[in-house]
């Protein structure tokens, strides 16, 4: 496998597993009374399940193969590992610290991948563009957890 196909490989893992983070995040914000929050995190479930499924569409045109299925459940990140753990309670403030750890995780996978030389110019512009809107995610998660306090 190339190292571009390595690389989108690990951000679809990422992706995926920040999908299924926010989803069970949504869910205890829900159970929570946190409606209105739990609704934001479904959002950002479903943005990164169709930022997977983007980063998979270009992979095989691209010709990878090997590449995670949209049904990826194996191991969480390490950054979203948090919020199950700390998400055996239903406190609000520390769901939200918890994505905002998954979110760095997110960021760092990116910003690393944009680094490489190896990604051709078309999986380049969709990694920055999805980069973007990664950072954006952390930026309104890490305002809620500094207002949450």
């Amino acid at each position: 496998m190339s190292d571009e196909a390595t690389t989108v490989r690990a951000l679809i893992k990422t992706l995926e597993d920040g999908r299924a983070g926010f989803a069970t995040a949504a869910e205890r914000l829900q159970a929570n009374s946190a409606s209105e929050l739990g609704g934001r995190f479904r959002e950002f479930s479903a943005q990164r399940g169709a930022m997977a499924d983007e980063l998979r569409r270009c992979a095989k045109l691209e010709g990878f193969t090997g590449l995670p299925d949209g049904s990826v459940a194996g191991a969480v990140h390490r950054g979203w590992l948090a919020v199950k753990d700390t998400l055996t309670g239903d406190d609000a403030s520390a769901i939200i610290a918890a994505a905002e750890q998954g979110e760095d995780h997110a960021k760092s996978k990116f910003r690393d991948a944009l680094s490489e030389k190896t990604l051709t110019p078309e999986v380049r512009t969709i990694v920055q563009r999805q980069a973007e809107q990664i950072q954006a995610a952390h930026d309104y998660v890490s305002s809620l957890k500094h207002s949450v306090r």
